[in-house]
């Protein structure tokens, strides 16, 4: 078994005044050749935007995009024409494919909005971009592991990669495993709230651990009450 343990306070950092953002991998202005990805993970970003303010329409290709909010609502709109709002409990989802521009605004005029921003590489590339979003019952995640991102499965959002998503909110002591769904895998943890410990390695607030090699399901025990966020990705890349 191989592990890799991102200390919360090793991210990188940029504050814009209306976006406070913290980087788990390169991004931006943030370079680390230590932490370009982690296999098909590119981008685990941790964004905080101010009220009424966002991200302007840009570009991407080529990408799964996933964005996971925290608190507040997003308000989604693209060049196909979609306008979304996405909330607390949705999980969202855009294949850029042959290429799509967006943009994701806070829809909130009194509170900023946190929210995940997670870049995928994709499996098959130049496909017709798509978007889709869906919402999760957290009560279907409480003490127990809730897959919402996979390839395989018509009650999450599908991924244009051999890549799950899963989400836990763990009481305190509360102890699960995790199977994995391909043994060319690894998985990427990333602690949102609360202490835990998966295979033995604490984790704090923010925490993320990369863990790979190994067919053994993860053995997961929450310290305090937790929110965990696993990404299951293929550790090798496959040519465009």
């Amino acid at each position: 078994m191989k592990t890799i343990l991102h200390k919360a306070n090793t991210r990188g950092h940029a504050n814009f005044g209306w976006l406070n953002s913290f980087h788990t991998f390169s991004f931006g202005q943030y370079r680390n050749a230590e932490r370009n990805h982690f296999g098909a993970l590119r981008v685990l970003n941790d964004d905080t935007v101010e009220k009424g303010m966002g991200f302007g329409k840009h570009p991407h290709e080529n990408m799964e995009i996933v964005s996971i909010p925290l608190y507040g609502d997003l308000h989604h709109s693209d060049s196909t024409g979609r306008s979304e709002i996405i909330r607390e409990h949705d999980v969202q989802i855009m294949s850029a494919g042959t290429g799509i521009a967006h943009s994701e605004m806070n829809a909130n005029k009194d509170k900023a909005v946190k929210f995940l921003q997670i870049w995928v590489f994709p499996k098959n590339y130049n496909i017709e971009p798509r978007y889709e979003q869906k919402t999760f019952n957290p009560a279907n995640r409480q003490n127990q592991v809730l897959t919402v991102v996979a390839p395989d499965d018509e009650k999450a959002v599908w991924i244009n990669q051999d890549a799950w998503f899963s989400l836990a909110n763990l009481s305190n002591g509360f102890e699960t495993s995790y199977n994995w769904h391909s043994k060319n895998s690894g998985v990427y943890a990333f602690l949102i709230k609360g202490n835990a410990t998966i295979n033995g390695q604490e984790l704090e607030e923010r925490d993320g651990l990369g863990i790979w090699d190994t067919a053994d399901p993860l053995q997961i025990k929450a310290g305090s009450d937790a929110e965990l966020l696993l990404i299951e990705v293929p550790m090798e890349l496959e040519a465009a």
